[in-house]
């Protein structure tokens, strides 16, 4: 089975299942204040204390969701916003990391996001598209501290409720948001 195919089946089960249960969210807000991107302890288990909740990958439906640009300052992850939030690794969605990820879309009560990386994956593209990552260059902003280059990751969108957005990074222009999503449809059509 596909692995976009898997996220997806896996995204209804758990959606199926919290309404089962009455919609009873699992963790708690992690909205704080800014700490350095490097001093958060986010890998693994050991998330400085905090109840983490795993983020519902990918949309519950099937296609894309609807792509708007409509970022607000007002503490809530808006489309076209880069926010820090708590984000499952791919081999082991149990462990995970707090990073920051680019609001695409909204889906119901929940943001479509993409995750960020100050990674360099261009001297690798070729080998990172053999596994089915596909990374865009979308400069820097102020959801870095340090001011680095980021990339964004446009083959794996997840889902993620609003209460687990630990804070607002920053606002990413509209015409790289525009060009994220036009790269995002591209890569998705052929997957």
């Amino acid at each position: 089975m596909r692995e976009s195919t898997t996220r997806l089946l896996l995204g209804l089960a758990r959606e199926g299942a919290r309404a089962l249960l009455g919609g009873a969210r699992r963790g708690a807000s992690r909205r704080g204040g800014a700490q350095d991107d490097d001093a958060r302890g986010g890998a693994g288990d050991a998330r400085g204390g905090r109840t983490a909740t795993i983020p519902r990958p990918g949309p519950a439906t099937t296609g894309l969701p609807d792509f708007d640009y409509e970022p607000h300052r007002d503490g809530d992850p808006d489309p076209g916003e880069v926010v820090w939030t708590w984000v499952p690794y791919e081999d082991d969605p149990t462990r995970g990391k707090d990073r920051p990820v680019l609001v695409l879309a909204r889906a119901g009560a929940d943001v479509v996001v993409a995750q960020l990386t100050s990674q360099d994956h261009d001297e690798d593209a070729a080998d990172e598209a053999r596994w089915g990552r596909h990374w865009m260059d979308i400069g820097t902003g102020d959801w870095d501290s340090r001011r680095r280059p980021s990339e964004v990751r446009l083959d794996r969108l997840l889902r993620v409720s609003p209460d687990d957005v630990r804070r607002e990074g920053g606002v990413l222009d509209e015409r790289i948001f525009r060009a994220v999503v036009a790269r995002v449809r591209e890569v998705h059509a052929t997957m």
